[in-house]
C-alpha cells in the first residue's frame, strides 16, 4: 500500500514543474506596497498588469476609508454565524436590493466567494433529472460545479451548433431542466459570449441560461455586464458577479426572479453552512456602488486605457487573439515552454513590467499565454513604456511571434 503523501513529493498534479522547484517567482510571488498600477517586486518597482482592479479603485481614498470606518464599527468579525442563523443585517439585505437593481433582476443573493456563489447557486438548482450544458472554456468552479452533479453535456466554445446538439441530446437523455452555463467574458481569453445565438437556442428548447460575468461585471455595458452590452440582460436567467474583480474587493451574488433567489438562500449548501459575509465587505461594496454611481467616467478611462493598450499591442505585431474585451491575452510562441518563461523573466527582470504567464492547466496544452488587465488608474505613460518593452524583449530574443501564434493560436487549439 502506497502511502498518501508520497504524491507530494512527486511530479504530478497541478503546476508541478514550479511546486517541485520550490518556485516562489511565478508561483505565488510576493508583491509589496498597496495594490495599484506599480509595486515593488523583488526589491524593483514593476508597472504590474497582473491584478483584476479594472476600475482603478484600489486608489481610491474614499473606499479606503469606507473598509476603514466598517473596521472600527464592526470588526471583522461582524455578523457571527450564518444569514440564515443569526449572520443577516440590514446591510446585506440592503446590498442584495442594489446589486438586483443594478443587474435588472427583482432579487440578489449575496456569496462569500465567486467559488462558492458559483457552487452554491448550481448545486441548489440542479436535481436528478436536470442536466448542465456547459462551454467547454468556462472557468474551473463552473467546471468543477458541473462535475459535482455528474449531470452535465459540453459544448465547443461559443458554438452554437455545438450547443444544439447538446441541447439535443440533453432533452433526449433528461426528464428535468436544462441550465446552460457560460461566462460572459472569458477570463484568459477575454472573447465575450456569442449571447444572441444563445437566446435563441434557450427559447427554442425551454432552458434557463446562468451567465457566470466575473469579468464583465464592472466592465462591459457601462458596468452592468455583458446582458446589458447585447441588450439581451432579460434573457440571462441567472446572473452571477463578483466583488473580486471590478469591484476590488470579495465576494459574488446571483441575481434573478425573487422565488429563485429564496430558494437559491435557503438551499446552497456552501451559505448556509458558511459563515455571513463580513460587514467590513458588505458595507465597503455599497459605498463602492455608490462611489461608481457619482464617477461614471471609472468605466470610461478603462476602455480608454483598454484600447490604447490593445491597439498599440496590436500596431507592433502582437497577437491578442480574439479578446473583446479588458482582458489583454498576448500570445507567446505556445509549443516552446522555456521560450515563454524566458520572455516573462526577461519583461521582469530588465524591463520592470510585471506580466502573468498563463499554461495549462487554466489554458488548453500548447498554449503559453502572457496575460495583461488594463485598470483605469494606470497611465498613458505606463502603456507606451510596456509597449516599448513587448518590442525591446521580443527584438532582443529573435522571436517570430506572428507565424508561431498563427499556426499554434490559442483559438486553434481550443
Amino acid at each position: 500500500m502506497k502511502d498518501l503523501f508520497a504524491k507530494c513529493s512527486e511530479e504530478g498534479g497541478y503546476f508541478s514543474y514550479f511546486r517541485m522547484q520550490r518556485d516562489r517567482y511565478f508561483a505565488m510571488p510576493i508583491l509589496e506596497l498597496p495594490p495599484g498600477p506599480h509595486m515593488v517586486f523583488q526589491g524593483k518597482e514593476m508597472i504590474q498588469w497582473v491584478i483584476n482592479d479594472y476600475l482603478g479603485l484600489t486608489v481610491i481614498p474614499e473606499i479606503k476609508e469606507a473598509a476603514i470606518e466598517a473596521a472600527n464599527r464592526w470588526g471583522v468579525y461582524s455578523p457571527m454565524g450564518a444569514r440564515i442563523l443569526s449572520g443577516n443585517t440590514e446591510y446585506h439585505v440592503k446590498l442584495e436590493k442594489m446589486l438586483a437593481k443594478h443587474a435588472g433582476k427583482e432579487d440578489a443573493a449575496l456569496f462569500n466567494y465567486g467559488y462558492m456563489g458559483v457552487q452554491g447557486t448550481t448545486h441548489s438548482l440542479i436535481g436528478k433529472d436536470d442536466v448542465i450544458v456547459i462551454d467547454k472554456l468556462s472557468h474551473a468552479s463552473m467546471m468543477d460545479a458541473a462535475f459535482a452533479t455528474r449531470r452535465f453535456i459540453p459544448f465547443r466554445h461559443n458554438d452554437p451548433h455545438s450547443l444544439e446538439l447538446a441541447l439535443k441530446r440533453a432533452q433526449r437523455l433528461h426528464d428535468g431542466g436544462i441550465m446552460i452555463m457560460i461566462e460572459g467574458v472569458y477570463g484568459m481569453t477575454g472573447d465575450i459570449a456569442n449571447l444572441p445565438p444563445i437566446v435563441d437556442l434557450k427559447k427554442k428548447y425551454g432552458a434557463r441560461i446562468f451567465m457566470d460575468d466575473a469579468h464583465g461585471h464592472g466592465t462591459m455595458g457601462k458596468g452592468r455586464g455583458l446582458g446589458f452590452h447585447f441588450g439581451l440582460q432579460d434573457e440571462i436567467d441567472i446572473y452571477f458577479g463578483t466583488f473580486a474583480k471590478a469591484y476590488a474587493a470579495i465576494g459574488g451574488f446571483s441575481a434573478a426572479p425573487e422565488p429563485v433567489c429564496e430558494y437559491i438562500q435557503f438551499n446552497a449548501r456552501s451559505q448556509v453552512f458558511a459563515k455571513s459575509l463580513p460587514m467590513v465587505v458588505v458595507y465597503t461594496i455599497i459605498k463602492t456602488m455608490e462611489y461608481l454611481q457619482a464617477h461614471p467616467e471609472r468605466y470610461d478611462k478603462l476602455w480608454k486605457n483598454t484600447h490604447k493598450l490593445q491597439n498599440g499591442l496590436r500596431e507592433a505585431g502582437f497577437s491578442l487573439g480574439k479578446t473583446q474585451s479588458p482582458v489583454t491575452p498576448v500570445m507567446v510562441p505556445a509549443d516552446d515552454f522555456k521560450t515563454g518563461m524566458a520572455f516573462l523573466h526577461k519583461m521582469r527582470d530588465e524591463k520592470h513590467i510585471l506580466i502573468s504567464g498563463v499554461m495549462y492547466p487554466v489554458v488548453p496544452k500548447g498554449v503559453f499565454l502572457a496575460r495583461m488587465i488594463p485598470t483605469a488608474a494606470h497611465t498613458d505613460e505606463d502603456i507606451d513604456k510596456t509597449i516599448t518593452a513587448f518590442k525591446e524583449a521580443r527584438d532582443e530574443m529573435g522571436l517570430r511571434w506572428g507565424e508561431t501564434i498563427e499556426k499554434n493560436g490559442l483559438h486553434h487549439a481550443i
